[in-house]
């Protein structure tokens, strides 16, 4: 009843008309808020889920923190008389919101002119915001606070959202826009920010909240400013400021609304900003070019098109993308966490164990019976503020570990600062869930706050004789590690030698140990992969020697060929495609297997070996995750698929089957597993309430 009564609200009716109305398809299973900073941060960064989730019928909503209203000029910068032209402010602010509307409206009804209902919201007391609802989809929504804008993509300016942050300025104001049903200007504090991002989460009850980037990396050359107040003095980083900054007030809020009663969980997703445009496209060509079509209705490249608002019908400062130097950010889809596939094992007596983090705590499910998919509700295992994906290693007696990193908020005397954290097995609890110790900081492998915020996320692996080691990425690109016997008893943190110090790898690292129980690490760069392997079981870890493989799009997975040797699965720059690459031998060194039939997609590739049988798990470029299995290489992809997040986790259960688990965006687990028979080799895709996907759909 209530997802119902927001879905068709009674609004003060202001927006277009004469566009056709269809019913709109609802889901109150799934709901998504989406935090960003200017009207077309989620277009460039979080398309294509974007409109995937739009267009899923769950409850669809972003809420953009400032105006975006630069210097209110609404023309290329390079354009004739740009100089010239008025600074007109409250217009161009309008224009965006048009742009970003009709985008929205493209993507859910195929009319970028389809009418909007606009109204004020009341989030806090005595504060208005301006709420649009699509009417031929009211289940979209978008919010606009309309504070001003940094105005500058790196400069300190205290009037800003960083400002705010960091307490250069106790408030920021609103910049009103032409025609808003806002009729006054207001002066957010720090705290009121963060409380009206916290009513918002309270308001649509999320399963999941996407930010953008909290974590970008810092620029090689680091800008000198002259005359900027000390508090902001600090790391300056490939990403817009307002960009991050709105991440950070989001993380607050979000770890608000966490401490207060709310009746769904929430998973979060981030989306690394303009970095992007110093690393490999993503994305494959039909997917850009679908993006851009929505950034071309933002930018009104179809200047024809009259949406009614003198102000104007979008951003001009985008228009044709075609050959510009945003092409970059249209080309990909980054998470700042690239997933894992390691969050899944098996337990002593047969049964699996599937970690996740929901609330920015680490959540347990647990497998009924030995090999029935069929899976317990989550019960919490600790942690807080947990990001990404779970690592979970097994150790020889049955013991888990997880691994994972938090960030740490300021507070009054404590900097703002991220950690490694690892919580170890104790025992079983209730319903035969895995019972831990209470959370380990391991620190960071660097000293300085500011410089932790880029750490990296933690891969780990059990070595033979007991050994936990823990690998991040680090400030300087490199690789720093901690080891532990028996994960426990670290030591301090130290980096991995690599041939060319001065290589600069992305995150997206994976270890794994071959049957002669090496370990083996691999990570990327732009590039090529790297690659290091243990001298001996118990040795320190060395690099390898090039792969000579080619570019890749940065996360890698690693699975142990029963032969020997080692497998690996890629996804290739540009094109999206799968590609399998084997090390059988030392002396043979890295090739090029085979290359997988097109899907589409991003992200990371969960691969397991079973035998000769060789298993995949990949996004598609419809969201869902899709299965392959072949004897000594991967075959054909399956048809049917499910909508996840994150990696699919890989694991074999007690009667060798290999077995793929999936978190949905409603927070449900799902697991299928291949049986070698039957039309597909595996079984229907089961949730963790025993329901067959198919059933779910229906």
């Amino acid at each position: 009843m209530g997802a119902w009564q927001w879905l068709a609200p009674e609004v003060k009716k202001t927006g277009t008309d004469g566009a056709p109305v269809s019913a709109a398809k609802a889901s109150t299973s799934a709901s998504f808020v989406h935090v960003i900073a200017h009207p077309d941060d989620s277009l460039y960064f979080m398309n294509p889920e974007l409109e995937q989730s739009i267009l899923s019928g769950a409850p669809a909503v972003t809420v953009c923190l400032t105006g975006g209203e630069s210097d209110g000029r609404n023309a290329l910068s390079q354009a004739r008389g740009y100089g010239r032209m008025p600074q007109k402010r409250p217009e161009f602010v309008r224009a965006r919101i048009n742009g970003f509307r009709a985008a929205t409206a493209q993507m859910a009804t195929g009319n970028s002119l389809s009418p909007w209902d606009v109204e004020t919201l009341r989030l806090l007391p005595g504060f208005e915001v301006e709420l649009q609802t699509l009417r031929a989809a009211p289940h979209v929504q978008l919010i606009f606070v309309e504070l001003i804008e940094a105005r500058s993509l790196r400069y300190p300016h205290k009037d800003s959202l960083r400002g705010l942050w960091l307490g250069a300025t106790p408030r920021l104001t609103t910049l009103t826009p032409t025609g808003t049903p806002v009729t006054r200007t207001f002066q957010y504090g720090r705290q009121q920010l963060i409380d009206t991002l916290a009513a918002v989460f309270e308001r649509y009850q999320p399963t999941v909240v996407r930010t953008l980037d909290p974590n970008p990396a810092h620029l090689a050359k680091q800008p000198e400013y002259r005359n900027t107040p000390a508090v902001l003095d600090g790391i300056y980083s490939h990403d817009h400021q307002d960009h991050t900054s709105s991440a950070f007030f989001a993380q607050a809020a979000l770890a608000e609304y966490w401490g207060r009663k709310h009746s769904r969980p929430t998973a979060v997703e981030s989306y690394v900003g303009y970095e992007v445009d110093v690393l490999r496209s993503n994305l494959d060509k039909a997917t850009t070019d679908r993006k851009v079509t929505f950034l071309d209705v933002y930018g009104w490249a179809d200047n024809g098109k009259n949406c009614g608002d003198a102000a104007g019908c979008g951003d001009r400062k985008v228009g044709d993308l075609s050959g510009t130097k945003y092409h970059g950010w249209s080309s990909n889809c980054r998470h700042r966490a690239p997933g894992t596939m390691r969050w899944v094992q098996p337990l002593p007596d047969g049964r699996l164990a599937a970690f996740s983090v929901l609330d920015g705590a680490a959540q347990c499910w647990t497998e009924r019976k030995a090999g029935s998919g069929i899976w317990s509700a989550p019960v919490a295992v600790g942690g807080t503020m947990l990001e990404g994906q779970i690592q979970a290693v097994r150790h020889e007696d049955g013991m888990l570990q997880l691994f994972s990193i938090r960030t740490v908020l300021p507070v009054k005397g404590g900097p703002h600062r991220r950690e490694v954290t690892t919580a170890l097995q104790r025992g079983t609890g209730p319903g035969g869930a895995p019972a831990f110790g209470p959370w380990q900081s391991l620190d960071s492998p660097e000293d300085d706050p500011g410089r932790s915020m880029e750490v990296g996320y933690p891969v780990a692996v059990v070595a033979k004789d007991g050994t936990a080691h823990v690998f991040v990425r680090n400030w300087d690109g490199g690789i720093s590690f901690r080891s532990g016997a028996g994960g426990k008893g670290w030591t301090g943190w130290a980096p991995l030698p690599a041939a060319d110090p001065r290589t600069k790898l992305q995150d997206g690292l994976d270890a794994a140990l071959d049957n002669e129980g090496r370990i083996h690490l691999v990570a990327a760069d732009t590039k090529t992969v790297h690659h290091w392997v243990s001298q001996g079981p118990g040795g320190p870890l060395q690099e390898a020697g090039p792969t000579r493989l080619p570019a890749t799009t940065g996360p890698l997975t690693l699975a142990p060929l029963s032969g020997g040797g080692m497998r690996m699965a890629v996804r290739m720059p540009d094109t999206s495609r799968i590609v399998v690459a084997d090390r059988l031998t030392d002396s043979a060194g890295w090739k090029v297997a085979t290359e997988c039939p097109t899907i589409s997609g991003y992200g990371r590739v969960a691969l397991a070996q079973a035998g000769t049988v060789t298993v995949l798990a990949a996004r598609d470029g419809k969201g869902l995750v899709r299965l392959s299995a072949g004897s000594g290489r991967p075959g054909p992809w399956l048809d049917e698929g499910v909508p996840h997040r994150g990696t699919a986790g890989m694991v074999q259960d007690a009667k060798g089957r290999t077995v793929a688990v999936v978190l949905g965006m409603d927070g449900r687990l799902s697991s299928a597993r291949h049986t070698g028979s039957g039309k597909s080799g595996f079984t229907d895709w089961l949730s963790h309430d025993g329901t067959a996907q198919a059933d779910l759909e229906s």
